[in-house]
């Protein structure tokens, strides 16, 4: 029983918790919304090393302005240039997630191509979409190169490419290997076609086994896939991807990568008009690209002159890593390395990005070591 005398002091300390939950409620913590939100990431990755760069800039290469961002802890360190897949899923906007640490061991550039991202809405899409060809695309890439060894002083750099970047990189890798520290083809593109008939088999052996009577239904409209040299219509292409990824061939046991495309949205390299714009830019990409770079053939690929090395998702049936194995079982280099990665399918970046980390470091890094291309021991 409550004294009366207590009972006005009762009230007046529930009446003031009450007002403080009310208060506290309102002032719910942050972020509040995007700007909030890439302004905590912002600083987190903030590079103050005073011998390193924190850079996003437009390059021009192909007569067009095109976007890369630079960061690095130490400007001494080798050059790592990302070329990003899709074509058209940009690497940059998720980046700050999945890359974070290779800027303590290279020097790294993450570029959007022509067509992508930041450098699709930097342009006249009407300008721009007329030379969207794979030959074009090439040429970037080789520019882009030529510019990362000049404005870095750099003999050699590494280039990393992912999934269609694999195709530019390996190709790159294969023209000018006095470039290059070493190739690292990631969920690495060899013969295409094969890739994509590996994948819809998969993905039907996935749907009948499940009794998945509509991915059935679907997958056998397109059937036989991917055979001859036509290049495969994109709207098969897609109905091909939807039940692949449906059934965790993208990305291990999960329906799709969306996990990783939702990352876009904290990009502090991306302005609300660049995310507003990066699926449009992916969906002309796709629509100029798609086909043509389906059917690529590298397998004539026999020899490199610089090292190779893979990482390839076990699981990955988007771009076969079976196909990519067997390749590299074969071909010939002064060095190669075969990175598996057990829990990924073709976002491994994304999925493993501790084991991408100490790959690199364990596997690409100790080449430029070797050749000097690195800040000293203790500089760090």
């Amino acid at each position: 029983m409550v004294r009366k005398g207590l009972l006005l002091p009762l009230v007046a300390l529930l009446l003031g918790s009450l007002s403080a939950q009310a208060q506290e409620a309102q002032e719910a913590p942050g972020p509040h919304g995007r700007a909030e939100a890439i302004k905590i990431i912002s600083e987190l990755r903030k590079i103050v090393a005073p011998g390193g760069m924190e850079r996003t800039e437009k390059v021009r290469i192909g007569g067009i302005d095109q976007w890369v961002s630079i960061r690095s802890r130490d400007l001494r360190n080798p050059v790592l240039l990302v070329i990003h897949g899709g074509p058209g899923w940009v690497a940059m906007p998720t980046s700050w997630y999945f890359a974070h640490g290779w800027d303590e061991f290279f020097t790294v550039i993450q570029w959007d191509q022509r067509g992508a991202g930041k450098t699709y809405v930097a342009n006249d899409a009407a300008t721009v979409t007329p030379t969207l060809t794979v030959d074009r695309m090439h040429a970037d890439a080789e520019e882009l190169a030529s510019w990362a060894r000049k404005t870095f002083g750099k003999q050699k750099l590494f280039v990393l490419g992912h999934s269609w970047g694999s195709l530019l990189g390996l190709t790159l890798a294969e023209r000018h290997p006095e470039w290059l520290h070493a190739y690292i083809g990631v969920a690495q593109g060899i013969d295409a076609g094969e890739s994509e008939r590996r994948g819809w088999a998969w993905t039907m052996e996935q749907a009948r086994a499940a009794k998945n009577e509509e991915a059935i239904r679907d997958l056998g409209s397109i059937a036989p896939y991917a055979v001859g040299k036509t290049p495969v219509p994109v709207k098969d292409i897609l109905l091909q991807r939807r039940w692949l990824n449906f059934f965790g061939g993208a990305a291990y046991r999960r329906p799709d990568a969306s996990f990783e495309g939702a990352a876009v949205n904290l990009s502090p390299e991306y302005t609300d008009e660049d995310v507003r714009q990066v699926w449009k830019a992916q969906e002309l990409s796709v629509e100029k690209l798609l086909s043509a770079v389906l059917t690529a053939d590298l397998s004539h690929v026999k020899r490199l002159k610089t090292p190779l090395i893979l990482f390839l998702g076990r699981h990955d049936y988007n771009v076969s890593s079976t196909v990519a194995a067997e390749w590299f079982a074969g071909v010939k280099a002064p060095s190669k390395q075969l990175v598996w990665f057990e829990q990924s399918g073709h976002e491994m970046m994304a999925e493993e990005p501790g084991k991408v980390l100490l790959s690199l470091v364990r596997h690409a890094r100790p080449i430029a070591e070797r050749a000097g291309d690195v800040a000293p021991v203790g500089a760090r």
